[in-house]
């Protein structure tokens, strides 16, 4: 399985002045954590980071003894550009791809393989937990206007996998649409595609603040 992951975080929300999956957690970067994670699972045979070219040379030594197992991809200015980058980038054999945030480091290999496992059956799968939260749906003025019951909402995460010919296709049609997306799974839902739905764990979240630092310091001892 060939795996992208997006890694130019910018830091702002973590207050890093530079990448954020270059902070620290226990003693390594969280690019660290997050390639270890990912080259653990049985399943995965190619790995690319896709980052800016004035970060390569700091994440790559940050990722220390494997970086020799690292394909590095000039990303873009967005990270819908820098997916389409990856995905131009994948050797020509490749037929499927997990797609996994850099700044997930505690996903489990485990997960990483049930994601390889499901996208033998679906042309896309998408990571994600079931919200337990009150979700409200608020206008413009800060007013509630509609409750969603939450048995059909999830918290979509990542690795997300698909289809490398149809996801370069959906990312095609987006440039010719001028679409904007924050994730590759909303591409197949605007061409209607489908996209199966993969119970994950709360254990695998996005570090984007100082406090999501602190919680995932708790995880990485059972991790």
């Amino acid at each position: 399985m060939h795996v992208l992951i997006p890694a130019a975080g910018s830091g702002s929300r973590m207050k890093a002045g530079r990448n954020k999956l270059l902070i620290e957690l226990e003693g390594e970067s969280l690019i660290f954590w997050t390639i270890k994670s990912v080259l653990s699972a049985s399943l995965v045979s190619w790995v690319g980071i896709i980052g800016q070219p004035n970060d390569k040379q700091e994440l790559l030594k940050s990722v220390k003894n494997f970086s020799n197992k690292i394909k590095w991809i000039n990303g873009g200015d967005t990270r819908q550009k820098s997916v389409f980058n990856g995905l131009n980038s994948l050797p020509s054999t490749a037929e499927k791809v997990l797609i996994h945030d850099g700044a997930r480091c505690l996903i489990g290999p485990d997960l990483i393989n049930k994601c390889a496992s499901e996208l033998e059956q679906n042309d896309a799968v998408v990571l994600a937990t079931k919200v337990t939260d009150t979700i409200k749906i608020v206008d413009n003025k800060g007013y509630i206007k509609e409750t969603p019951n939450r048995q059909n909402l999830w918290a979509a995460q990542t690795p997300q996998g698909f289809l490398v010919k149809r996801l370069r296709e959906a990312h095609e049609m987006a440039i010719e649409k001028n679409w904007t997306v924050t994730d590759d799974a909303s591409l197949f839902e605007m061409l209607n595609w489908q996209v199966k739905i993969i119970e994950g764990n709360s254990a695998n979240i996005k570090i984007t603040s100082p406090l999501d630092l602190k919680i995932a310091k708790l995880f990485l001892k059972d991790f």
